[in-house]
């Protein structure tokens, strides 16, 4: 800790790498307070007596306890995608390609849910104040859905009549229920079938 206490009164050593370990550092405390006591509870005050820096330090790194938050909740949501990325790749046709990709989706928010629910409530408290993470995530989201659309398209999977934007929003909302962090506790009973109902649908309405 004393190491740590004397970087912080020496500004010009936290350049290049060791800036980033720095706010590993940081990160990585946060993520065990906010696990520990919930993001709510948690002050910069306790992250600054968890690590050994002072408040004024960390704020040199992350301008406030959301920014801490964001950088922890765009981590776990990154992990999904890359779940839900390689789960699409694996796939063949558009309709296989969509099916792995609400699966996979649905899959690992609940594993956030029941495994770290600490963080789980960061990725809703972020989706209901829209933070930057949780809108990269949902236009990540959309631009996987018109990415598998188009292919069905393409490949003469999925009908062309309905305009391709209005086809993408539809599916993104029927989706949300089981993906949303703010919707899916609530539907938690009802998995797996209806997410599995709820993809079958989909596909239905947008054969040809």
């Amino acid at each position: 800790m004393a190491d740590m206490t004397a970087t912080a009164s020496q500004p010009t050593s936290t350049r290049g790498p060791a800036e980033h370990t720095v706010r590993d550092q940081i990160v990585d405390a946060a993520n065990e307070c906010f696990a520990r006591y919930g993001y709510g509870k948690t002050t910069v005050a306790d992250l600054a007596r968890e690590i050994g820096f002072s408040k004024a330090y960390i704020y040199r790194f992350f301008e406030s306890k959301q920014a801490i938050g964001e950088a922890i909740c765009s981590s776990r949501l990154d992990r999904i995608v890359a779940a839900t990325r390689a789960a699409i790749d694996e796939g063949g046709s558009a309709t296989d390609r969509f099916r792995r990709m609400f699966k996979s989706l649905t899959t690992h928010s609940v594993e956030l849910f029941f495994d770290d629910r600490k963080i789980y409530d960061i990725a809703a408290h972020s989706a209901a104040e829209q933070w930057n993470s949780a809108r990269s995530y949902r236009e990540t989201l959309k631009a996987m859905i018109l990415e598998i659309v188009r292919s069905g398209r393409d490949s003469g999977e999925f009908e062309r009549k309905t305009p391709i934007d209005e086809t993408c929003r539809a599916i993104y909302y029927a989706m949300m229920p089981f993906v949303d962090p703010l919707h899916l506790e609530r539907n938690l009973d009802l998995l797996p079938d209806a997410q599995q109902e709820v993809a079958s649908l989909i596909l239905r309405s947008l054969a040809p």
